[in-house]
């Protein structure tokens, strides 16, 4: 049966059972422990109406009936269940709900709040947040999903169990408290992530504008490259001693990658013209990415040169 019929069908139906319920108790068993129950749910947005009449309408459960009517104040989405399980009609009223709010609703709370809570950030700035919030999610997918849905049926289902109407929008706005703050949570999460990539881009802005406001210090260096260490080779491709004081260097921030700041600072001093790097691993890590943000152009990536088949053959403790 499509929603139209559906619609059409109980029109009549959801008439009488709207001033049935505005009169009695809809709450009660009858001979054979047949139940009666009947919900309304309350909003004057068409696309969570049809959200809820495409998920009423292909519910795993019979003897349930819908219709959706318009009154004085709101658009009025009535469900009748004429069984003999109110816990499972409620059960999953519930879970219908939950996955309204995660689809329809958590894009605009998430925005709601980034911008409550930091309102400072622009509107450029509050957009990339809320995208790694979607990041964040995706990446733990599985577990926030099931906390933020037991958090939300927990809510919804205890106000079903004693209530036979719900206005969505003030419920979203009041009540959903636990949800919030799960949300509030992946928020923070995402400025803790954003805040670092500012401060990690405007590091690689100072290395660059200090780079291109030099000269030249030498035509070229090799970085032999894997994931355990990283070496220096000078142009004739002899082994640069890399002293430990060149690690206080001025242009380090608190961004760093351990024992590879050392070739980085080496690197800022020597100036070189291009900078071979042979990748022992295959590997471009954060490192690397680094360096390509930084010296651009100069950067020139190997993996099956004579260096790094030379190198790919010693052992990594030998290699300095």
């Amino acid at each position: 049966m499509d929603t139209q019929t559906t619609l059409t069908k109980f029109s009549f139906l959801h008439t009488i059972m709207y001033k049935f319920l505005n009169l009695v108790d809809t709450n009660f068993m009858g001979k054979g422990n047949f139940c009666m129950r009947s919900l309304c749910i309350k909003t004057n947005d068409s696309d969570l109406i049809n959200y809820l009449l495409n998920e009423f309408n292909h519910i795993d459960l019979k003897n349930v009936y819908f219709s959706e009517n318009e009154f004085k104040n709101y658009r009025n989405t009535i469900i009748h269940y004429c069984g003999n399980d109110e816990p499972l009609f409620l059960s999953k009223i519930s879970s219908i709900l939950c996955y309204l709010v995660i689809d329809e609703l958590e894009e605009d709370l998430l925005k709601r709040l980034i911008l409550q809570n930091y309102f400072y950030f622009d509107a450029t700035e509050r957009n990339k947040i809320l995208a790694i919030c979607f990041e964040l999610m995706a990446d733990d997918f599985s577990s926030l999903f099931d906390k933020k849905f037991k958090t939300l049926y927990t809510i919804f289902y205890d106000f079903l169990s004693t209530n036979n109407s719900i206005v969505l929008s003030g419920f979203v706005n009041f009540r959903l408290k636990n949800y919030l703050s799960l949300l509030d949570d992946i928020i923070n999460e995402a400025v803790n992530h954003f805040v670092i990539e500012k401060e990690y881009l405007e590091f690689i802005s100072l290395l660059k504008l200090y780079i291109n406001s030099q000269d030249y210090g030498c035509e070229m260096v090799h970085i032999v490259f894997s994931s355990s260490e990283s070496i220096l080779l000078d142009e004739n491709k002899n082994l640069m001693i890399v002293k430990d004081d060149i690690f206080k260097a001025k242009y380090l921030s608190d961004i760093t990658f351990s024992s590879n700041d050392y070739i980085l600072n080496s690197l800022l001093t020597l100036l070189p013209k291009k900078i071979h790097i042979h990748l022992l691993d295959d590997t471009i890590d954060d490192f690397i990415n680094t360096l390509q943000l930084v010296f651009e152009n100069r950067i020139h990536l190997c993996t099956d040169c004579n260096i790094c088949n030379l190198y790919k053959k010693i052992p990594h403790s030998e290699h300095s």
